[in-house]
């Protein structure tokens, strides 16, 4: 049974789930060669590709596996980072542009090579769209086909004008561009499955074991509630739930959360109206819409941020509207379900990656683009683990920017920051 406060969220995802054992508390001591600290895609991913390469691996999680992020999510197999290769090589350098680049649309790749190996069903379906709501936007993805396409994704296509029509069933677009190689699933069976598949190459994972101190060294000593782990090698891979374990990292990252709604399950011909080739969709807005079918085809629609990670009022309050703009031959559809989700923002919007000594690792702060990221993560963290580092450190040398006004002010500041950009957006400029 559960703690209070640790069990999955009310979500549809949760609801749907695949059969999945609790698994026990940690009690006594437990070693290893690598402890994970964090049960969700980068923690699974490391663990998993390091078990695959033979290390003994324990994975330490304070809820349960997929609570946050992972589980919570949008679902959308989205590639590169949420901020893109112009941005880093304008920012620092063309050899740090390539070396991100060449890995750009990796993570999607992994997350089919786990799906076809272990056999997860979570409800794989191909292709995501970017959709334009106005001119400017337009011309950006027209700059953004042709900036991938430099880095090598030559799997995109782009629908001018009502040439989208003929995959999303709303009139608030002025065309799209379509990524072929992205597209959308069930993200906590998806997690779920690496969970049964590290099980069965030997790894252990303990629930609802929060980590309350850690004792650096070699070995190094992780204490847990009931109990502690010896590990050669740690990895911090908890994201937004760390929870003071990482103390110099705080302020160069904060938690913001996102809203999602689901639907109860649309008719054939209504989901053939909305979205006619069962892809998924994002617009290019600052803060975002973003939505999908589900496997039993209702419709997942998620969008806005609240800084600090706090949860608004009503989420379906949030939601709703956004939905019946972009579709309003759904107004007054039930929802079956509302969360939110907290993921982990950096100031720069690039993901965190590093060492906090010789055998401690650590990648957080996807800014949003964590399902895709996060499994690439988890592939250079067992690399660097086994002595390949040049991809792990293209990310490592990356700046830590703390977020202007430390932890007092960070928040205000970026919800003033983001209001000009909704201004922005509104406003098509």
């Amino acid at each position: 049974m559960s703690k209070p406060g640790t069990a999955h969220v009310a979500s549809y995802y949760a609801a749907s789930a695949n059969p999945s054992p609790e698994r026990p508390a940690l009690q006594g001591e437990v070693q290893c060669d690598v402890c994970v600290v964090g049960a969700g895609f980068t923690g699974m991913s490391a663990a998993l590709h390091l078990a695959e390469k033979g290390h003994r691996v324990v994975v330490l999680e304070a809820a349960r596996i997929g609570f946050g992020a992972s589980g919570r999510n949008g679902g959308q197999i989205v590639n590169s980072y949420s901020r893109d290769m112009d941005v880093i090589e304008s920012r620092y350098g063309s050899e740090t542009a390539r070396a991100l680049g060449d890995m750009a649309f990796e993570g999607n790749r992994i997350i089919r090579e786990r799906i076809a190996r272990y056999d997860i069903a979570c409800d794989l379906k191909e292709g995501n769209l970017f959709a334009a709501c106005n001119t400017k936007q337009m011309k950006g993805l027209i700059e953004h086909k042709a900036l991938w396409e430099r880095f090598g994704n030559d799997q995109l296509e782009l629908l001018e004008g009502q040439a989208y029509r003929r995959e999303i069933g709303s009139e608030r677009y002025v065309g799209a561009l379509l990524d072929h190689s992205g597209g959308h699933l069930h993200p906590l069976n998806l997690v779920l499955g690496q969970a049964a598949a590290l099980e069965s190459l030997g790894g252990r994972i303990y629930e609802q074991t929060p980590v309350t101190s850690i004792e650096h060294g070699e070995p190094v000593r992780l204490h847990t509630p009931e109990g502690w782990v010896v590990a050669d090698r740690v990895v911090l891979a908890g994201n937004a739930y760390m929870k003071g374990l990482m103390p110099q990292l705080e302020g160069k990252s904060m938690p913001a959360s996102t809203q999602v709604v689901t639907t109860e399950p649309l008719d054939a011909a209504t989901a053939q109206d909305i979205l006619p080739t069962d892809r998924a969709v994002e617009d290019c807005n600052y803060l975002l819409d973003y939505y999908r079918l589900s496997g039993d085809r209702r419709l997942i629609y998620g969008g806005g941020v609240s800084y600090g990670g706090q949860d608004p009022n009503s989420i379906e309050g949030v939601i709703r509207p956004k939905l019946e703009t972009t579709f309003p031959q759904l107004k007054g559809v039930k929802i079956d379900y509302a969360w939110s989700g907290t993921f982990l923002l950096t100031l720069n919007r690039l993901p965190q990656f590093g060492r906090i000594n010789a055998n401690v690792y650590y990648a957080q702060g996807y800014s949003g683009h964590g399902v895709t990221c996060s499994h690439l993560a988890g592939r250079l963290i067992a690399e660097v683990l086994d002595g390949q580092s040049e991809r792990f450190d293209a990310f490592a040398g990356l700046p830590h920017l703390p977020f202007p006004g430390g932890r007092t002010l960070s928040v205000p500041l970026t919800t003033l920051g983001a209001w000009y950009y909704r201004v922005r957006d509104a406003l098509g400029v």
